[in-house]
């Protein structure tokens, strides 16, 4: 078979790309540590760490999201010879 082409995958995500990503959730993860440690002098704790876990689990969806988008935007399929 003599038609057959092969292809190579690049990828030129590089880590400025990125960056601000990477500072949002590092913000995120800080002010609900920051309210955690607010809430842990209150009469109940527990509502420090269910504050903690509730941020970081619903945002966490939306900062895969960010970075996925953000690496298939940087994936490119060539034809060699």
């Amino acid at each position: 078979m003599t038609g057959l082409s092969k292809y190579k995958l690049i990828c030129d995500l590089e880590f400025g790309d990125i960056y601000i990503q990477v500072l949002a959730w590092m913000g995120v993860i800080f002010v609900s540590l920051a309210a955690g440690l607010a809430l842990m002098g209150s009469s109940r704790p527990v509502f420090a760490l269910v504050g903690v876990g509730l941020i970081l689990v619903l945002s966490l969806p939306f900062l895969l999201f960010a970075f996925v988008t953000t690496l298939i935007n940087h994936i490119t399929i060539e034809k060699t010879n």
